[in-house]
């Protein structure tokens, strides 16, 4: 498995309240919510793959759904966002 790290953008659809806090609760424990239901996410393979398993054990695969895109490198030069929020990725930052 590879310990680069990708992109993802995480948005999902689920109808009980329940489910839905604990998802946002799994997802921000991999990433930052930038939508109500849209989350981005910098992970490796293992940590992508823990995640949805996480996410695939919470919620119900009957009526709910969680979709996965991997952004290209190329792909995340090229995000613009209009409106409140920023877009910023950089691995090396540190907040104090």
């Amino acid at each position: 498995m590879s310990l680069n790290k990708h992109l993802y953008i995480v948005a999902f659809d689920i109808v009980s309240d329940k489910i839905r806090y604990r998802c946002v609760k799994i997802l921000l424990s991999y990433g930052q919510r930038v939508q109500k239901s849209v989350f981005e996410c910098i992970l490796n393979d293992k940590q992508f793959l823990e995640m949805k398993s996480k996410l695939d054990n919470t919620i119900n695969l009957e009526v709910d759904s969680v979709r996965y895109y991997l952004l290209c490198a190329n792909c995340e030069k090229n995000i613009s966002v209009s409106g409140t929020g920023l877009y910023s990725y950089d691995e090396e930052l540190i907040i104090i």
